[in-house]
């Protein structure tokens, strides 16, 4: 059965290092919305909120080139603090035969957000974060 690993957690949870522990060093694709806002060159972070729906594109039509081609596994590692960010690429998975396993990831390590967010911030989005009990 293909895979569709969905990390999500806070900013600083650990998601990023968890995604490329599982992906078998690099394995297996690890996406993320920050891909889109990464320097593939120099590896330089510069997050432009005004082109956010474009990330988000971005990493559902990557996600969407991957299945096409069938691999095993693909990891998916951003905040995903609201629901309606995860519905996408559970309508992927649905049509292309994955199944979806979503997992939360805590920061129980002390690490530091790399994206210089605020605690404010932090404060708000897991304020958000909601976690769906069936």
């Amino acid at each position: 059965m293909k895979s569709l690993i969905i990390l999500r957690g806070l900013p600083g949870s650990g998601k990023s290092t968890l995604a490329n522990v599982l992906s078998e060093g690099d394995k297996y694709p690890v996406l993320s919305i920050d891909d889109y806002f990464t320097n593939s060159e120099t590896g330089e972070y510069k997050f432009e909120f005004s082109e956010n729906h474009l990330a988000y594109k971005h990493c559902e039509e990557r996600t969407k080139a991957f299945m096409k081609n069938g691999v095993e596994k693909i990891f998916l590692d951003n905040t995903f603090t609201l629901e309606w960010e995860m519905e996408p690429y559970f309508k992927l998975a649905a049509e292309n035969n994955y199944q979806v396993f979503v997992v939360t990831v805590e920061n129980r390590h002390g690490s530091e957000n790399i994206h210089n967010i605020s605690n404010e911030q932090l404060k708000k989005m897991a304020e958000k974060y909601k976690v769906v009990l069936f």
